[in-house]
């Protein structure tokens, strides 16, 4: 079978949005794959931040009473896309922290898919997308609680900023609920910078580009609180935003 023959289409609904062409480069995607021992606490920053496209493929696994913290920031200058699978047994944890930034004609994407296994486990995820130009930014999470997994708390906040409104915002929070007695929920948002927001901060004195910028970075900021690599995270996704405004 050729590798052409093994690339998705647009009736893939993890690929619907994707830039096939850019991805056919890559093709197949490697996988990492990170196995998190009974009642341990890992972490993992991916960075994406490449002049060409990138794609990265995370599977992971926690077992009863693990922890996960995964920061993500996609923020190349061209195709970029990370999909993570996460599979989540007794009492484990999961967190996920993401930001992504594109402009031009850039293609930045960003899917999940979140199972609850057993019962117990908790499950966040907060996804930020800040775009410009004509650039499509896509979120595709799905969050899964099999049966039995009683007990499951699973959250998504996404939100996209729009710099102009010739960019584009997909955005697709999923809950597929399989069990009594769970609490899950998913809010999901796409807008324009607040003008009175703006307006409050130039007329404390500041110009016009840096109110701004400095509301986006309290944007961007909200995926990467109390992560491991906060400040590294924070300066890198700075400096992609630097290069939209």
């Amino acid at each position: 079978m050729t590798t052409a023959a093994l690339l998705p289409t647009r009736a893939d609904e993890a690929f619907r949005y994707a830039d096939l062409a850019a991805l056919a480069t890559l093709w197949p995607l490697p996988t990492q794959t990170v196995r998190v021992a009974t009642g341990q606490s890992e972490s993992l920053s991916v960075v994406l931040a490449q002049q060409g496209p990138a794609a990265r493929d995370l599977v992971i696994e926690l077992e009863p009473g693990a922890s996960f913290d995964l920061r993500l920031l996609n923020a190349g200058r061209a195709y970029g896309r990370i999909a993570v699978k996460v599979r989540l047994a007794r009492g484990a944890r999961f967190h996920l922290g993401a930001a992504q930034l594109a402009g031009g004609q850039q293609t930045a994407e960003i899917v999940t898919e979140v199972v609850h296994a057993e019962p117990d486990a908790v499950s966040s995820q907060v996804v930020r997308s800040v775009l410009a130009g004509h650039a499509t930014g896509t979120y595709l999470g799905r969050v899964v609680v099999d049966r039995g997994a009683v007990g499951t708390d699973g959250e998504q906040s996404i939100r996209a900023m729009l710099l102009d409104r010739t960019a584009t915002a997909n955005a697709r929070p999923e809950l597929e609920i399989y069990a009594d007695d769970v609490k899950c929920a998913h809010g999901c948002a796409v807008g324009e910078l607040d003008a009175m927001g703006l307006f409050y901060l130039e007329s404390r004195g500041l110009p016009p580009a840096e109110a701004k910028k400095l509301m986006l970075q309290a944007f961007i900021a909200q995926a990467f609180v109390d992560a491991p690599e906060e400040d590294v995270l924070t300066q890198a996704a700075l400096q992609a935003l630097g290069d939209l405004l």
